[in-house]
């Protein structure tokens, strides 16, 4: 939790988008496994957390724009709760600390909303909170993204797109949790192992760093499926293993980093090969990015780099700006470049992504590659994002494309067959646009072969 002066400035700043109106923001409320008692880890809902920092399940926050007044609205903690967790901080006091004065029962809520104009919400992706605003609000639960205020979503979005200073630091820091669990799997993988183990290992640096997972931890040797979350496989010599992973502060904050090593400790001269090729790309994205261009013509520019290099392994022919056009990295880059990250993995994704990584500048494509392009639009100072390119061979896509006869003036596919089942690796980090420039976030990371086989080399 931040001091109560930035709460109050976010607010406030909300606030200003808005002549009047009342705004609603719920936070999440436990949700069950299996019962109601056994619950999933609690996240708080980000959006609530950004204006309102509590922590805690079953809140709604409220801005009275005509009267410039903040609420909480909760249910304060009961003897039988206290019997079972101990003695809680009153939720009052919990208020004041994010500055605001008024708490009240969330039993008064419907009756506070009574005679409301003009009540302000954005769509909602926890069913209990659909229902819950449905029926203060009186509307048909099937039709409530009918009702929501595409205004207040827009500001939201752009107060959070750009992240200060304070926001950066605690990002850095599940950054550097995040860098510790991959550090973690290069010095603790070594054949015989189950992909799952491995998870175990590298998640307990998480956990002991008092973290979670900030998304489904992706440890597999089987790269070229994209979000792989299978970890049955033994690990054997001779595989490549790709780590995609990322720790959540207790405060909400993220981090995500994928990284490929080889299960010997050495690269085959194919799987350094294209490892080479990735890095080539990752590396111009982070020469070129910088305030005011678009994260889409990053994208192509790293898709430039793929062909590039492909073309002088004989794997594409022809001439690169018409593979460009027509999107022949598509083949083997189907994923977008990056997306945003703050208070989710994703930033703001419930909102969607048309809306948080698109502006008048750019607009969704049909292509393979990028159509999966979450952010595309200018950069701005302050914006934090991944930086993500891959290299996949995947056998169901090459052999759909061959028999359409797909690319066949620009793709050598006798060529490319020859890779499938050897190459699906990617390589990630996160990064802020400065004023100049940008800067990756963190503490140094191994990135090169020489540095990845150094770490392996000294591995327990």
């Amino acid at each position: 939790m931040f001091q109560k002066n930035i709460y109050i400035e976010r607010r406030n700043a909300l606030r200003k988008f808005f002549k009047k109106g009342i705004i609603i923001i719920p936070g999440n409320s436990e949700s069950p496994m299996s019962y109601d008692d056994n619950c999933y880890p609690f996240v708080q809902d980000s959006t609530f957390l950004y204006f309102f920092g509590l922590n805690d399940p079953n809140f709604i926050g409220v801005l009275d724009i005509d009267n410039n007044i903040d609420y909480i609205f909760g249910k304060d903690y009961s003897i039988d709760d206290i019997i079972w967790m101990g003695p809680q901080e009153s939720i009052a006091n919990q208020a004041l600390k994010v500055g605001i004065e008024n708490f009240k029962d969330i039993d008064t809520l419907n009756s506070f909303l009574l005679n409301k104009n003009n009540i302000l919400f954005t769509e909602q992706y926890r069913a209990e909170n659909i229902l819950t605003l449905s029926k203060l609000l009186k509307i048909n639960p099937l039709e409530f993204n009918k009702f929501i205020s595409e205004d207040l979503k827009k500001a939201i979005i752009k107060l959070r797109n750009t992240k200060s200073s304070l926001e950066i630091e605690e990002i850095e820091k599940a950054v550097n949790v995040t860098r510790d669990m991959h550090l973690e799997a290069m010095k603790t993988i070594k054949p015989g192992m189950k992909e799952y183990e491995l998870t175990a290992a590298l998640e307990y640096i998480c956990t002991k760093n008092n973290c979670l997972p900030s998304f489904h931890t992706i440890c597999t040797i089987n790269g070229e499926t994209l979000h792989n979350h299978s970890q049955n496989n033994i690990l054997k010599d001779g595989d490549l293993l790709l780590l995609d992973c990322g720790a959540r502060l207790e405060n909400g904050y993220c981090g995500d980093m994928t990284t490929v090593f080889p299960v010997s400790g050495k690269f085959s001269p194919v799987q350094k090969q294209f490892y080479n090729i990735l890095i080539k790309m990752f590396n111009k994205a982070e020469e070129i990015i910088k305030p005011n261009i678009t994260y889409k013509s990053v994208h192509l520019e790293v898709c430039r780099v793929l062909l590039e290099e492909f073309k002088k392994i004989n794997l594409v022919k022809g001439s690169i700006e018409n593979m460009l056009e027509a999107g022949v990295y598509g083949l083997f880059l189907p994923h977008g470049l990056g997306h945003m990250l703050g208070l989710d993995v994703h930033d703001m994704e419930n909102f969607g992504e048309d809306y948080v990584g698109y502006d008048h500048t750019s607009s969704r494509s049909n292509l393979l590659g990028l159509k999966s392009l979450r952010l595309a639009r200018i950069l701005e100072p302050g914006f934090v994002f991944t930086v993500e390119p891959g290299i996949y061979f995947i056998p169901e896509l090459i052999k759909k494309y061959k028999s359409e006869n797909k690319f066949i003036e620009y793709v050598n596919y006798d060529e490319v067959e020859k890779y499938i089942g050897q190459v699906g690796i990617r390589y990630e980090g996160d990064f802020v646009i400065t004023e100049s420039g940008n800067r990756r976030l963190g503490k140094t990371m191994p990135k090169t072969v020489e540095e990845i086989e150094n770490i392996l080399e000294k591995r327990n």
